[in-house]
């Protein structure tokens, strides 16, 4: 109380500094000393209640908040920020910033309308500083099917996923007038004040992601950990503690919405390994308990809400990390009689059949698009030089012959095949990719190597799917995205997937049988998706293809006629010795390797192309039944063996690499 009171009176007398020429001030000095510490704490200017000499009062002290803030400017030796606290947390309270930025521009503009139309406020630069400036990245907690149940709503959370619908645009209540005072909605789904239809209104767009966990992500590439759930529960603690201090009296009547989290039953339930009864949670956290049964990892889906951002920079099937409020619209699906019909009208995620009680929102603040190299914990020295390369390069590749029975060329294909990737289309052909037919397998074999194979992928590659090719996969499977105009929904696919993705195909289980209109509409979808890198998205009216980037690996008996593959090699083993267990480090250091090399640009040297131009000529002359695809070929092995180098060109010695590597396939064919 005593710390309290000197915070206070170090307040006034810093707005008397300022307004000593007012006299209106002193007769509003008790309104200060009750209710200053609480206008900074929670960022809040709005609804006052007590004339203009406080409305000026409060944007002096604001500003000088804010000054304080960035550039932790001294006032009589006392930095104010460390006398009153922060205006407002991101972490815990990330509202309260928003209301901050929102209310400043409105002081800073005389309340002009113009000014914060349509504007970000510099809300994102502000969550920016904090996540990435601040290293308060690792603070925030990650939303899954099991922290889903702990969050409280409207806390900063971030959620991992790729956007596997966009639900067009949703218009709301951005900004309207309570009286004299500015408020806004944006960044939520209620509003918190009685919102009657206004002149003053202002109506603003917000565009609807329905995404989803990325399909295939392997656990290791899950970010979720407990130590951002401790961090975060420990932040949330503090906060209580320091609001206990700050209390004064019921007068003030401080806008509590971060409760004790550390002491809680549930954090003591959590802490020990325990799950949370559903008779201690929130209103919130029961909608979590709601999804909890419906919803593996694998499917976890959030509905993002989108502001300010160009459609440009966000696209189908890419991979994002979105930072931003979490909320469960428990006001609107509670009490739906008591929604103004302005609200009303303009709901579209009932008509979307997405009740928040099963899909949380969230309402992005920050995001940016993820790519695998995103996924990997890497160390300060792993930095890319070709001497580094080519020490890792060989460790994988010993790694892989192990694990392929001794088959040192199959191995090498399959490095190269991990490594592949479009990186221009030239018309129809996906210029870059590698798919692989390793034949040879029988049901003994695919037992042994066929499992290794996927434990090898699994613990290397971020998103990778395993495909069973039966007669029922192909005529029951739903393999193309499929539009339901009922609900307005895209209908996944087991081809919808994020760049990037592996997909091993089993074909020695295929028997005989029927195909069915679905199976073969099944099969030409698997052929288009391997010939031209597309999977074709049903609309119902019309059909549209849509660019993927896949590498796809087919383990058969015999050389598979239902997809052809770019390179087929009879797989030879020759011991079936054990794995062993390899590290997790270890394991890093190739996950990192992989990326990297594959996302290394590429070029042939002028001394290179004629020395490959004669080669080509010559194998031409040599065996008339070459063709432009096996030149390509040849070019996309050659880029891949610089790049598993490290190196950005082609150099000599790598380019006899692959031609002795088609010289053994070749054999192996015969």
């Amino acid at each position: 109380m005593k710390n309290f009171k000197k915070k206070l009176r170090f307040v006034f007398k810093l707005c008397v500094y300022m307004y000593d020429d007012d006299d209106d001030l002193i007769s509003h000095t008790q309104g200060v000393r009750r209710n200053a510490y609480k206008k900074l704490r929670n960022g809040y200017v709005g609804g006052v209640k007590r004339g203009k000499p406080l409305i000026e009062v409060k944007q002096v002290v604001i500003e000088r908040v804010h000054l304080c803030e960035k550039h932790r400017e001294k006032k009589s030796g006392v930095y104010l920020e460390e006398m009153v606290g922060r205006a407002y947390d991101c972490l815990t309270n990330p509202l309260g910033a928003v209301r901050f930025t929102f209310e400043k521009t409105v002081l800073s503009s005389a309340s002009d309308p113009a000014s914060f139309d349509r504007n970000d406020w510099g809300v994102a630069d502000l969550f920016r500083e904090f996540l990435f400036d601040n290293d308060g990245l690792h603070q925030v907690p990650m939303l899954t099917p099991s922290t889903v149940k702990w969050i409280k709503p409207n806390s900063l959370v971030r959620f991992r996923g790729m956007i596997q619908d966009m639900l067009g645009n949703e218009f709301y209540v951005g900004a309207y007038k309570n009286k004299d005072t500015w408020n806004t909605n944006k960044f939520t789904d209620v509003s918190q004040f009685p919102m009657d239809p206004s002149p003053d209104m202002r109506v603003w767009e917000r565009r609807l992601l329905y995404c989803v966990s990325v399909p295939g992500q392997n656990s290791w590439a899950d970010v979720t950990s407990d130590s951002v759930v401790n961090t975060y529960a420990a932040s949330a603690s503090r906060e209580k503690r320091l609001r206990d201090t700050c209390s004064v009296s019921d007068e003030v009547e401080m806008q509590d919405s971060n409760d004790e989290i550390q002491g809680s039953p549930s954090a003591k339930k959590m802490r020990e390994g325990g799950s949370i009864a559903p008779e201690n949670m929130t209103e919130g956290t029961d909608c979590g308990m709601i999804m909890a049964p419906d919803f593996d990892r694998n499917s976890f889906s959030c509905l993002v809400k989108i502001y300010d951002s160009p459609e440009s920079e966000l696209k189908l099937n890419d991979v994002f990390e979105f930072i931003g409020v979490l909320t469960f619209d428990t006001d609107v699906k509670n009490d739906k009689n008591g929604e103004s019909e302005l609200e009303s009208c303009f709901d579209r995620e009932e008509l979307l059949n997405l009740p928040s009680s099963k899909v949380p929102r969230l309402h992005c603040l920050v995001h940016r698009k993820l790519s695998p190299n995103d996924l990997i914990v890497r160390s300060p020295s792993m930095e890319q030089n070709p001497h580094l390369m080519k020490e890792i390069r060989q460790s994988l590749l010993r790694h892989f012959t192990v694990a392929l029975g001794g088959d040192d060329l199959a191995a090498s294909f399959i490095l190269l095949h991990l490594l592949s990737k479009v990186h221009v289309r030239v018309d129809s052909i996906a210029v870059g990719k590698l798919s692989l037919n390793l034949t040879g397998f029988d049901k003994s074999s695919i037992s042994v190597f066929g499992n290794r194979i996927d434990d090898a992928l699994k613990n290397l590659l971020p998103f990778s799917h395993c495909i069973p090719l039966t007669v029922e996969f192909l005529n029951t499977a739903s393999l193309a995205p499929v539009k339901d105009y009922e609900t307005n929904r895209l209908v996944s696919g087991v081809l919808q997937c994020a760049e990037g993705s592996h997909f091993t195909i089993d074909e020695t289980q295929l028997q005989s049988g029927t195909l069915s209109s679905n199976g073969v509409e099944n099969t030409r979808l698997l052929r288009e998706l391997m010939e031209f890198q597309k999977v074709e998205y049903d609309f119902k009216y019309y059909k549209m293809k849509m660019d993927a980037d896949v590498q796809i690996l087919i383990l058969s008996e015999g050389k598979s006629n239902i997809l052809p593959a770019d390179i087929v090699i009879p797989f030879h083993p020759s011991s079936v010795d054990p794995t062993g267990i390899v590290d997790e480090q270890t394991l890093n250091v190739w996950r990192w390797y992989l990326a990297t090399a594959r996302s290394l640009p590429h070029s042939i040297g002028e001394d290179m192309q004629k020395v490959v131009e004669d080669d080509m000529v010559a194998a031409r002359q040599a065996d008339r039944s070459l063709g432009t695809e096996d030149f390509n070929r040849w070019l996309t092995m050659g880029r891949l063996m610089g790049v598993s180098f490290g190196e950005t060109s082609l150099s000599h010695e790598q380019w006899q690499m692959v031609k002795e590597m088609e010289r053994l396939r070749k054999e192996r064919l015969k």
